[in-house]
């Protein structure tokens, strides 16, 4: 677990939500930002699989971070929702994903600015409210 300013920390963004600061809750969020790859509700879970949490428990606290914007739920088009926290390092904004084709890694790529060429996009584009994936092979599977 955290050391004791990162359980602080984790807390007061926690609370500041409106949401109680249970220790699953904390282990959920301080997992999220420990990594920089989303992760699926099966990974969050298998990481934590040596507390005593189930995994109803683990997606409630996914949903619920998610809900108050402490974390972005994501889905890359293979119908399974991933998770990754969000903070001043890792923005609000969305930004694209890579996904590798042969071994399905997901990665956070840096923001990448459209070029909107056609005066009729819709509003979504527009506004950046869309999300970006893109697919190809990782350095690991060329």
């Amino acid at each position: 677990m955290a050391n004791r300013q990162n359980l602080d920390e984790l807390r007061l963004a926690v609370r500041g939500k409106g949401l109680r600061a249970t220790p699953s809750r904390l282990a959920v969020l301080e997992l999220l930002r420990s990594t920089d790859t989303p992760m699926s509700h099966g990974d969050v879970a298998d990481r934590l699989d040596t507390q005593a949490w189930d995994r109803a428990t683990i997606y409630r606290n996914l949903t619920d971070l998610a809900e108050v914007g402490l974390v972005r739920r994501t889905d890359i088009g293979d119908h399974v929702w991933r998770f990754e926290a969000l903070s001043e390092a890792h923005e609000s904004v969305s930004h694209p994903h890579f996904v590798c084709t042969e071994c399905g890694i997901v990665e956070c790529m840096p923001e990448i600015e459209l070029a909107i060429r056609r005066a009729k996009a819709p509003r979504a584009v527009k506004q950046r409210q869309v999300e970006v994936h893109v697919r190809g092979l990782c350095d690991a599977c060329i």
